[in-house]
This record gives C-alpha cells, structure tokens and sequence, in this order.
C-alpha cells in the first residue's frame, strides 16, 4: 500500500461499532480506467459533523464479495445496517485525501461534497476497492458500492483510432510520465528542505533551551546578589543612625560641660572681684581665703581636665564624620552596582524575547510547511525560490536568507582620522583625550550595538557579543 507524507489518523476501533449510514457516496462507477484521476462525490446526513482530520481512504475487498459482486448475489446495504468489506482496521488503507471542510453545514449545498484521487496513488491492479469515509478519531462514517480499476471490454466499446491520434497519444503519454518524473522530483525536493528545516528548527529549541537555562542562573545570581545588598544596605543605615544618635548626645554632652564652665568661670569672678572689695579684710578672712586658694586650685585642674575632655570630643566628631562619608561613598558604589546589574538584565531580557520571536516564527513556518504535505505540489500557495532568483550569497539551507549577514559589514571599523579634542579644539593629543582614552580603557563597548560594559564585568560582556552571533 502507498502513502503520502503524512499519515491519517487511525484507530483499531472494531467494525461493529462504526457508523456506515452517516456519509453517503453518490455517483459510484462499477470500474474506472485507469490512468485518469477519480473524483469521489459524497453527502452528510443530517446530524453529521465533519472535523478537520476527517479523510476519505481507498480500501481493498474481501476476495469472496468480489464472487459474490460478479454472480450478482450480493444486496447493497448503506441504511443502517451492518457491511462486511474487505479489512478489518482503518489502518489497511490503500491511500487517502483529507476531507474539505464547508464553511456553511446548514446551507444544502454545503452536503454535497467532493474530493479527487490523482491517478499517479490509484491501485495498478484490477481488484474490487470501496471508498471510505474515516473520522479524525479513526471511526468509519460511510462507505461505498465497491468498484474496479480496469479498461473497457472490448465486447463494451469499440474504438476506432488514426495513425495521428495514435501518435498523439503516445507523445501525451510521454508528457504525462515526464510530468509524473517531475512530481517525483519536486516531492523528494519537498521531504528534503522539510528534514533541514526540521534540524534547523531543532537546533534553535537547542539554542532557545541553553538561552533559558543562562536566563534563570542569571536572575537567580541577580536576586541573590539584590537580596545581599538590600541586607547591607539595612545594616549600613542602623549603623548610620546609631552614630547620628551618638552624635547628638556627644553635641549636648559638650554643651553641659560648656555651661558648666561658664557658670564656674563666673563664680570665679565674682569670687576675685569679692576678694578686691574686700582687701580690708584680708588678714581676718586668710584662712578663708586658703581654702578658697586650694578650691580655685582643683577648679583649674578640673578645668584642664574638662578641656582636654572637649579636645578628645572633638577628634571624635571628626573621625565620626569621616566614617559616615565613607559609609555613604560606599553606599552610592553599591547603588550604581546595582543599576548596571539591571541594565544588563534587561538587555538579557530584551534578547532573550528577540530569540522567542524567532523561533514563534520558525514554528509557524514549519507548520504552514507540513500542511501542504498532503497536498498537490501546483495548489501550494509558497514555493521556494531558486538560486538564480535569491542569489549566490544566500544560504541554501535557509527560505529567508542569513538574518546576521549584514552585521560584519556594518560593524567593520573605519578608517582611523585625527579629530579634535571637544573641549579645548586642539588638534593634537592633550589632558582631556587622554581623560577620554583613560575611561575608553576602563570600559568595554560592543562593536555590534555599541552598548557599555564596565571592564570588571568582562564575562558578561563576552556572553552579549555571543548573543549576537546567535
């Protein structure tokens, strides 16, 4: 039995329980000659729905029906009731077309339906065959009186010919097999660019796959390194708030020991100008003023002693000061850290939608291409073009061409020229070129889309210029 390049669906769903009343085949001929094409004329009943999968196959006879067919003892029944053929499973087909659609089921002539047996699939021999008509679950709907593939009998008809018509037979004969020939030809041309496009298609899930893996690692790596900073950056701001409070209570510590100063450096004063106001009694107060000598004494030492206290508060403050600027420069680098991360996860984001784009399209490519499989190869709506009309830098291997072609050419470097500097419109190299030149070395650009990497990150810049080249 032959097949075309894509299999019906089959089921091993037993006789007994299909419905042979559902389709009905019209306009059946006892034999068809062959060498032509057969047309196939059926209708749906009534509560009958066809499905998208639904075909019409050719299936072989029972060699006793065939007896029974030429002693005309067989009675047709297509009305319900049971029909023994010649096969036991929908899988015993000869070879098949896929049923057409209607648009509307409800308009009457949307019942009448029709489909056409190329006579390069039809059987050589002169066996009793019947159409059939197989749902897209595998269950049998219809089928039909059984038929032959033979020429008429002589006794039939007798056909009178010409030298000409003879001759004009057998050169149409000759164009109908060189005709066959290039059928053949453009079919294995068909099998062959569907086996490339599937590699091709399955490089690219290959591709898509290793894309997807890197993705996740990468957004893994990211939130982990997200979490990480966020922590620190808690920690840093109580760190800062307990200094600020530190701070504050060092700022009126100070203040406290500044007014208690002050207060005793007003007593003292009051005590110097009590002593000048009263230097008449001077030699009755000495013992007083001994004991005020010796308090003024420890007052000074204490005073020392409070000075060097605000000495030491102030180098604090200072070294305070400079931690939280550092705190706060490394707040701002982590900060930009941060930022660059995120830009290159939605650059990664960016490319890895490119590529599902592609391969969306690649899928719907492939699917429009296997189905006209089952098709003729004159009825399809896409053929590919030949190397003439597409080119001789093309890919043969690919419909549309290299998408990536055009990128070296258009990434090539130019030619090197002295430019002034923007700033200063010197022609020759001065600080701020260098500064340029400094920053250049610093950073990594890709010569694609001149797209920034800082040059710590060089790993990551190597995996974008890879990407491109996808």
């Amino acid at each position: 039995m032959e097949k075309t390049i894509e299999d019906p669906p089959t089921s091993a769903v037993l006789l007994d329980h299909c419905h042979f009343s559902q389709v009905i085949f019209n306009s059946v001929e006892k034999f068809y000659i062959p060498g032509g094409d057969v047309t196939c004329r059926y209708t749906f009943t009534q509560n009958f729905i066809p499905r998208q999968k639904d075909w019409i196959g050719i299936f072989r006879a029972f060699k006793c029906f065939q007896d029974k067919l030429e002693q005309g003892l067989l009675k047709w029944r297509n009305q319900g009731q049971t029909l023994q053929v010649g096969w036991k499973t929908v899988r015993e087909y000869y070879t098949f077309m896929w049923v057409t659609l209607p648009i509307d089921l409800n308009n009457k002539s949307a019942k009448q339906q029709e489909v056409q047996f190329k006579a390069y699939y039809l059987p050589k021999d002169d066996e009793y065959y019947q159409f059939c008509y197989v749902d897209q679950d595998g269950v049998v709907r219809g089928a039909s009186i059984p038929f032959q593939f033979r020429p008429e009998n002589e006794e039939d008809i007798l056909v009178v010919t010409t030298q000409g018509e003879v001759e004009e037979i057998e050169q149409h004969n000759k164009e109908l097999c060189k005709e066959n020939q290039e059928l053949k030809d453009s079919c294995v041309s068909l099998q062959k660019q569907n086996s490339d496009m599937q590699a091709e298609l399955q490089k690219k899930q290959e591709e898509l796959e290793t894309l997807q893996s890197i993705n996740k690692k990468l957004e893994l790596k990211v939130k982990e390194q997200k979490d990480y900073w966020e922590t620190e950056l808690l920690q840093l701001k109580e760190q800062n708030q307990k200094m600020s409070s530190e701070n504050e209570k060092m700022g009126i510590r100070v203040d406290q020991l500044q007014a208690q100063l002050s207060t005793q450096e007003k007593e003292m004063e009051k005590l110097v100008q009590g002593d000048q106001d009263k230097t008449e009694q001077l030699e009755h107060l000495k013992k007083e003023n001994g004991h005020l000598f010796l308090s003024l004494t420890e007052q000074r030492k204490d005073q020392k002693k409070l000075e060097q206290t605000v000495e030491e508060m102030k180098q604090n403050e200072t070294t305070t000061m400079k931690k939280q600027q550092e705190l706060m420069d490394e707040n701002f680098d982590l900060s930009r850290r941060l930022s660059e991360k995120k830009m290159i996860y939605n650059a990664l984001q960016r490319e890895k939608e490119r590529l599902e784009g592609e391969n969306d399209l690649l899928k719907r490519e492939n699917s429009r291409l296997l189905s006209y499989m089952g098709l003729d190869f004159n009825s399809l709506p896409y053929q590919v073009p030949t190397s003439d009309e597409g080119g001789a830098g093309q890919n043969p291997g690919l419909v549309y061409g290299n998408p990536y072609s055009g990128i070296q050419e258009s990434s090539s470097p130019s030619q090197l020229s002295i430019k002034k500097c923007p700033i200063c419109k010197a022609d020759d190299i001065c600080d701020h070129t260098l500064e340029q030149q400094q920053m250049q070395a610093l950073c990594l650009n890709c010569p694609i889309c001149d797209k920034i990497f800082p040059a710590t990150e060089k790993q990551i810049f190597e995996d974008h210029v890879f990407c491109h080249s996808l």
